[in-house]
């Protein structure tokens, strides 16, 4: 792996604001890819007198000649690779080193001082593929956490490379995260559910920052383009605007090729999160990521509300913008939730790679279903898509595409009964054909969910109108029943989930707010 002259240029001015001196602690093995991950950690080396390689004869060698970790000023941080840390990983390499050199993690402050509060040892290993465009996250958090608190540790852990190690681990997917040993999550996993998941296991003291006394104009709640929208738009009305997050881009980061974005003819999501970043940079906007909002509720004796952090912060604003989107839709089957990451799965673009020469089912024949079995068709043996209505439902040019993929089989007027599974992942599944009531069983190693979008509704139920979907129930304008409570994008019941139609949703949120508040400041002056 040759560092490009660019790149040089751009690690040697990263290296300059190190203030700690950052070892890359190589551990003995005999791995054939070993000459390749020593040459990279050479050239990383040779750009500052503050980088340095060592080797070690003993210690943690287990992974065949392929782990290193870091230490800073020769204390260790808890941050090891095991693989070469190139694709997608490299930016989190980079991250790792220039961190325990004293760079400032960029978690959000009310998320670091969590971290800080954990007293019991844990020991991630985060499981990945270099194609993997959610692993990055994952291993970058986790990375972070080692950082801030000297009790936790993270290995990333190239799956490619180690190909033995995640089949003794039963790993079908990634990333996949084990904590202690044992298997802890699977798929992307952002820093607020981390820490919602070992809150289960450990003692997590409440944030003490200083309260946020502000009293926003505009809290909008999400990070996709919804969600930006209504904040440039709010921002661009000189209003205070709030936005909260747990990931910038939201949905969209999963999406790898946009070609329906009008005016630009094609992107990829995370391209388009960096825009979005980007853009909401440039305006007034108070925005914390990485934060998961607890609840919503009103102030007492006021219009205002309160937003409650998972963090136990509370913060307050005149009006609130619900534009939390969707996550993927569950089948809801018996063996689906047991076997994610063993065999079942809902990205392809991550957990593809795994199933390479196996026979694998799609679930799903719209526009998302045909596309992953054609992603699946050249790396896998077979790829089969059950769709439960009589036709697939994507679009023709799509189904056109399917149709003559030779390695690609499909199934209309299928529902699907169950998934089947043994110690070593999925089997098959059982089908009925929906007009003869039969039930058959349909041979896979793998299957993969692509049946739409569920909303991420929870935060507020009970609190708006949501309809038998979930979706929350809006006015053209954008309104809920709630005065002062706006919603938009994919949680709503908006049709077409598009990326275009919540930024317009996203704008109309942030528009109506902006009316709001100036009818109820005229209301006050009169």
């Amino acid at each position: 792996m040759k560092l490009s002259p660019e790149i040089v240029s751009t690690l040697k001015a990263y290296a300059e604001k190190l203030t700690r001196t950052v070892q890359f602690k190589l551990f003995d093995g005999s791995h054939p890819k070993r000459p390749e991950l020593v040459d990279l950690l050479v050239q990383v080396t040779s750009l500052s007198d503050k980088l340095e390689l060592i080797y070690s004869e003993t210690g943690f060698n287990v992974r065949e000649g392929l782990t290193f970790e870091l230490l800073a000023d020769g204390e260790t941080t808890g941050i090891r690779f095991s693989g070469i840390p190139g694709g997608h990983e490299f930016n989190s390499f980079v991250l790792a080193f220039l961190q325990a050199g004293g760079i400032p993690v960029k978690l959000d402050e009310g998320v670091q001082q969590q971290v800080r509060a954990i007293d019991v040892p844990l020991s991630f290993e985060v499981f990945v593929s270099l194609d993997c465009h959610n692993c990055p996250d994952v291993v970058q958090t986790l990375n972070q956490f080692s950082v801030i608190n000297p009790k936790i540790s993270c290995e990333m852990i190239d799956g490619g490379n180690h190909v033995k190690l995640a089949e003794e681990r039963n790993v079908q997917g990634v990333p996949t995260v084990f904590l202690n040993k044992k298997p802890f999550s699977s798929g992307k996993i952002s820093a607020a559910e981390i820490l919602s998941k070992i809150a289960d296991i450990a003692t997590i003291a409440p944030v003490k920052l200083a309260a946020d006394e502000t009293l926003y104009d505009v809290a909008v709640v999400g990070g996709g383009p919804a969600a930006a929208a209504a904040a440039i738009y709010t921002a661009r009305k000189g209003l205070k605007v709030l936005m909260l997050a747990e990931k910038i881009g939201g949905q969209v980061n999963d999406t790898m090729g946009i070609e329906n974005l009008i005016g630009t003819a094609k992107t990829t999501g995370p391209e388009l999160s960096r825009n979005l970043r980007s853009h909401i940079a440039d305006y007034s906007i108070k925005t914390r990521e990485d934060v998961r909002v607890a609840a919503v509720s009103q102030l007492d004796g006021s219009p205002h509300w309160q937003l409650k952090l998972a963090t136990g912060e509370q913060l307050k604003s005149k009006t609130v913008i619900i534009a939390t989107g969707a996550k993927w839709r569950e089948l809801g089957v018996p063996g689906e939730k047991e076997n994610v990451g063993n065999g079942v799965a809902y990205c392809p673009h991550c957990d593809g790679p795994f199933f390479k020469g196996k026979d694998v089912v799609v679930v799903g024949g719209g526009n998302s279903g045909v596309e992953a079995a054609l992603d699946l068709s050249g790396i896998v043996k077979s790829v089969t898509v059950v769709e439960f209505l009589d036709t697939l439902k994507a679009d023709k040019v799509l189904a056109d595409q399917l149709q003559k993929t030779k390695n690609a089989t499909i199934i209309t007027g299928a529902a699907t009964e169950s998934i089947e599974a043994d110690a070593k992942g999925v089997k098959g599944l059982k089908i009925k054909n929906r007009e003869t009531g039969e039930s058959r069983f349909l041979p896979t190693e793998g299957v993969f969910v692509q049946i739409g979008l569920a909303p991420n509704s929870a935060l507020v139920k009970g609190l708006v109108e949501t309809n038998r979907f979930g979706e929350i129930v809006v006015s053209p304008r954008c309104e809920t029943n709630q005065a002062g409570i706006y919603a938009c994008g994919d949680v709503t019941t908006v049709p077409f989930k598009q990326i275009i139609v919540s930024m317009g949703e996203g704008a109309k949120a942030g528009l109506a707010a902006f009316e709001y508040l100036l009818k109820s400041s005229s209301n006050v002056e009169n």
